[in-house]
């Protein structure tokens, strides 16, 4: 059975291509083997061994994706956003009480002052100018060396943190067994096959690239091209270079590359996708129709978190129907609605709640955590995540909000997601964002954040009236502002809470 990173990636063919990047010879299955058991034997002789936890601080590109890879089968992975300043690496550096730091040959940032601070192992990594997409080495280090034993299914495989918005983020640890489950998951959910081609835009520390776009590629013995983040410029070149299968993004990826596809339309005419897929955010209805003219391909939405390593949901592929506004079935894991205040399962609206293999054991150190999001029901032990939803009569999942998100005016409550998918049907708008406006007497406003689409125009009081239209009153966003972006966090997902303080919108109404 497979329940390890090592046993998930070693059946294949050692001549297969699996790791390549923009410009760059591909690492074989054959080398990423051989990369692995030389990565181990470098951190074994560090003093690292398989219970101790290595950052790892690379920008994005193939060398992350290895590094993820070969480390994990060795240690405890802790990939960590390289934009951090060097307060937040102290903070989660001993909030995850690393060993080591894992990072590029020269290079001198804030998180080597955090590491060295604590006094961590610091590991280099070189990679040859020369050698195929992937390929390092691993140098730095001292004191006796670690024993050889590889990490079992119960062990850590990956740490992340959950992005805490008003409260200290919580720590997720997921084991290897977790981490294989959810590849294996999305690698049936998507048919993957070792002809598949991933072609990944996504930052490699967050839990969606690291998970569907390289753990269930390399499951399914296929290939990823492994691109240094995400640009709308270049995006389509890599397409015509990597000649990929699918691509994976969050929605506003999705909507930055729809602004640009009439003008390569030969690229995509050239490509043929099999597949779109999208996580990590609500895709608006509109951008999923949008995408699957553009494509002539599925779009397959699917609902993913850290603490069920990524993929809980999915839209299936044709011939079943992948239907706008809804996240899909349940794609691994068991889905339920439980009531929001009592542990017990429901049907009808709740919170939406899971249970599975793909499944954290818990968050590290929190208790309290801990007791508010699992309970047992019906035989299985469930997680709350936190949204809101339902399922409709044949399976399918549709959210209706973070269970924070929802604003609540005066005693009413209002769907942020439901206030978006009405003002995307407007004509001249191309991204909304629905947030809460602090108010001195109802508590919170409903607000939104709005991007025109290029070479349209649109006032404030004209949206106001368009929603009036297919909106109750007081769902009608009383204060709408039109950017030319739309903030986003790290992974390049639009956030709502803390919206209204990063406009300046904090003072009560």
């Amino acid at each position: 059975m497979t329940t390890t990173l090592k046993s998930l990636f070693a059946p294949h063919d050692e001549n297969a291509l699996a790791i390549g990047a923009p410009g760059r010879t591909w690492l074989t299955y054959g080398g990423l083997r051989a990369l692995a058991i030389e990565v181990a034997a470098q951190l074994r002789a560090a003093g690292i061994g398989r219970g101790d936890r290595v950052a790892i601080v690379l920008p994005n590109g193939p060398e992350m994706a290895t590094a993820f890879v070969t480390i994990a089968q060795a240690a405890i992975t802790a990939p960590l956003n390289p934009a951090y300043r060097q307060e937040e690496f102290e903070f989660y550096l001993d909030d995850l009480k690393a060993k080591a730091l894992v990072v590029p040959k020269d290079y001198d940032g804030p998180a080597l002052a955090a590491a060295e601070k604590f006094g961590m192992t610091i590991m280099r990594l070189s990679s040859p100018s020369d050698a195929p997409a992937g390929q390092f080495s691993l140098a730095g280090g001292s004191g006796a060396p670690a024993p050889a034993s590889d990490p079992g299914p119960d062990d850590i495989a990956l740490i992340l943190h959950t992005s805490g918005t008003t409260s200290r983020p919580k720590i997720v640890p997921l084991l290897q067994s977790n981490v294989a489950a959810s590849a294996q998951n999305i690698k049936a959910t998507l048919a993957l096959m070792p002809e598949d081609r991933c072609l990944n835009v996504m930052p490699l520390f967050h839990i969606h690239g690291l998970i569907a776009a390289v753990s269930a590629s390399l499951a399914a013995g296929a290939s990823i091209c492994c691109a240094p983040g995400f640009d709308a410029l270049k995006f389509f070149g890599w397409m015509r270079e990597a000649e990929p299968t699918w691509y994976t993004a969050v929605p506003t990826m999705h909507q930055a590359i729809l602004t640009r596809a009439e003008r390569n339309r030969d690229t995509i005419e050239a490509t043929r996708l099999r597949f779109l897929r999208s996580s990590s955010a609500s895709l608006p209805a509109q951008v999923m129709l949008a995408l699957a003219d553009t494509f002539s391909a599925p779009v397959i939405e699917a609902y993913g978190m850290t603490e069920a390593a990524h993929q809980m949901t999915s839209n299936p592929l044709p011939p079943r129907a992948q239907k706008p506004g809804f996240v899909g079935v349940a794609a691994g894991p068991l889905v339920r609605i439980a009531d929001e205040t009592e542990d017990r399962l429901i049907d009808g609206i709740g919170e939406v709640v899971i249970s599975g293999a793909n499944v954290t054991p818990g968050y590290e150190g929190n208790p309290e955590a801990n007791a508010k999001s699992f309970f047992m029901a019906e035989g299985s032990r469930w997680f709350r995540t936190g949204d809101k939803g339902g399922l409709d009569e044949g399976g399918y999942l549709q959210l209706t909000g973070r269970l924070k998100e929802i604003i609540n005016r005066g005693g009413e409550k209002i769907s942020p997601l439901e206030v978006d998918g009405i003002l995307m049907d407007h004509p001249a708008v191309a991204q909304v964002v629905t947030f809460a406006l602090p108010h001195s007497k109802l508590g919170e406003e409903v607000a939104a954040a709005v991007v025109l689409r290029e070479g349209r125009s649109a006032t404030e009081r004209e949206i106001r009236e368009f929603a009036a239209t297919r909106l109750a009153d007081f769902k009608v966003p009383r204060k709408i502002v039109i950017l030319d972006e739309i903030p986003k966090g790290a992974t390049g997902k639009l956030q709502r809470i803390g919206l209204a303080e990063k406009l300046g919108l904090t003072n009560p109404a």
